[in-house]
């Protein structure tokens, strides 16, 4: 941490980098859960990273970060890990995309918290538990349109709510009910 501002090293060894970003977020989770504390639900560790570019072409996930609160979550399960502002690669400059971090417990989906507009620093914010249940938000921050909530079945992203306009600012998610 570089004052206020988490940041993370790239790229991160256990993700092999691919032309698509979801190859890289499949690889996320059974990864991060291998970190200390990972899997300790109350006990347990959130870890934050990002996912980046260097030449527009394959994306990389940086090193996980256990920066954050690691004290026991209670009957509020919430635990807190900073998102990093930027990541070091030695080798180029790197262009964010998306943040991720991981709940040491499930089922744990995005909190309101994760999805509030003051807290999206990225195109994309990527969340799972320790069963490896993916989420995805776009926040489309900075337009009228609604930000988007996914979760990842098989190989395909479902859309699962959306966060209006005028629920960005509190991350209020008006969940889509399916047939």
């Amino acid at each position: 941490m570089e004052g206020t501002r988490a940041w993370v090293r790239g790229p991160w060894d256990e993700i092999r980098p691919s032309t698509n970003i979801d190859d890289v977020i499949d690889q996320l989770c059974p990864a991060v859960m291998k970190q200390p504390g990972a899997t300790l639900r109350d006990y347990g560790q959130e870890y934050c990273g990002l996912l980046y570019t260097l030449d527009r072409k394959l994306y990389y996930a940086s090193k996980p970060s256990p920066l954050g609160n690691s004290t026991q979550a209670g009957a509020a399960r919430r635990k807190t890990c900073y998102p990093p502002r930027y990541v070091v690669d030695a080798r180029g400059q790197a262009s964010p995309i998306a943040d991720f971090h991981s709940h040491p417990w499930a089922p744990s989906g995005m909190s309101e918290q994760d999805r509030r507009l003051r807290t999206q620093l990225w195109q994309i914010r990527i969340q799972f538990d320790t069963r490896c249940t993916l989420q995805k938000l776009i926040p489309y921050v900075g337009t009228d349109r609604p930000g988007e909530v996914y979760e990842r079945q098989g190989m395909s992203w479902k859309l699962v709510g959306l966060i209006e306009p005028k629920n960005k600012a509190t991350g209020l998610i008006t969940f889509i009910e399916t047939p």
